[in-house]
């Protein structure tokens, strides 16, 4: 049997990121990953993200030189070019999964610019290196949020997302038209994935779950904005691992890939039902404090994951109680040992 593509993932120190470079070592695959290690939140966490990575390699028996990190920013074309030139140089055959961003959109009203520099220029960078050293397949992340306020439900991937309504949003579409035009001109098989509010251990701690579980075990007040009535579909780590490893098998598998996929868990809880699970999970009463609803946000989110379901086998088996008794366990855990 020949040996599977080395995977190139951007953001590999992330919350996703650092999933993903897990679910491919033990897949067989050697993995490179470029983060730049950003203070948008405290950059230890990802650097306990890494030491996760070794230590499950060490626990495992997987060979150390199958996993290499390289410190650096999407936005360095030259790096990007040197590191696939030596890959090149070596025949390495190579597989790029990109999930490297500016991530949430209050944040990106605030700074606009910097949003479109890095997920934008970033990902330019990232498909020209692609198109100038032979690399064949990329997978990249999008996001729920390039559906805005769409109001048909479950939002299906051919819907109308014309209009964003953060700058975030607006990033992810522009990164969809991109690897459109990169398909066409160049032949690159691309995978677009739109993640639905994704959750579990290692989840950023700006993060509702993450938030809102820190601050009601601290009896702590949690920001609840508008009524209680938005809704999102909230979606576990595991089960985005595993679209977001059947894409990269699906698209090494065909020739001419161009797909966009939801990967949701196709089910919704309201904000009101969040903090009641929360609060069962961790045995404590929430203290909140009501705000208005944010710009930026959309009333609701779901997915319509039947294309993913067809086509790469995509099948997410976590309702968000098992989601978040998981994750509790897991913040315990984290917060034991600090």
């Amino acid at each position: 049997m020949s040996r599977k593509p080395t995977c190139f993932v951007t953001g590999g120190a992330g919350f996703i990121g650092s999933h993903l470079c897990e679910a491919l070592l033990r897949e067989g695959r050697s993995v490179i990953t470029i983060d730049n290690f950003n203070p948008f939140y405290d950059p230890a966490i990802k650097r306990r993200n890494v030491e996760a990575i070794k230590t499950m390699m060490g626990d495992e028996g997987i060979d150390p030189s199958r996993f290499e990190l390289v410190e650096g920013d999407i936005r360095d074309l030259e790096l990007l070019e040197s590191i696939f030139a030596g890959l090149k140089e070596q025949n390495t055959p190579v597989t790029i999964v990109h999930l490297a961003a500016m991530a949430g959109v209050r944040p990106s009203i605030e700074n606009a610019r910097l949003y479109t520099d890095v997920n934008i220029n970033g990902t330019q960078n990232i498909f020209e290196v692609a198109k100038k050293f032979g690399v064949r397949d990329v997978v990249y992340a999008s996001s729920s949020s390039v559906y805005g306020e769409n109001e048909k439900v479950p939002f299906s991937e051919e819907d109308l997302v014309d209009h964003p309504i953060s700058p975030y949003a607006m990033t992810k579409k522009s990164n969809e038209l991109m690897a459109y035009t990169y398909h066409h001109l160049y032949a690159l098989n691309m995978i677009g994935l739109r993640f639905f509010t994704v959750y579990g251990p290692r989840q950023r701690p700006d993060l509702a779950i993450h938030k809102f579980t820190k601050l009601i075990d601290n009896g702590e007040a949690i920001p609840f904005y508008g009524d209680g009535t938005t809704r999102r579909d909230y979606t576990y780590i595991d089960d985005i691992i595993d679209g977001v490893v059947k894409s990269v098998a699906h698209i090494e598998a065909n020739a001419k890939v161009y797909e966009v996929f939801n990967l949701g868990e196709s089910h919704t809880t309201t904000l009101k039902q969040l903090v009641e699970t929360i609060e069962a999970a961790l045995g404590v009463d929430a203290q909140i404090n009501r705000l208005p609803s944010q710009p930026g946000d959309v009333p609701q989110t779901f997915a319509d994951i039947s294309r993913a379901k067809a086509l790469i086998g995509y099948a997410p088996t976590t309702l968000i109680e098992e989601g978040i008794a998981k994750f509790v366990a897991w913040y315990r855990s984290e917060e034991a040992v600090r």
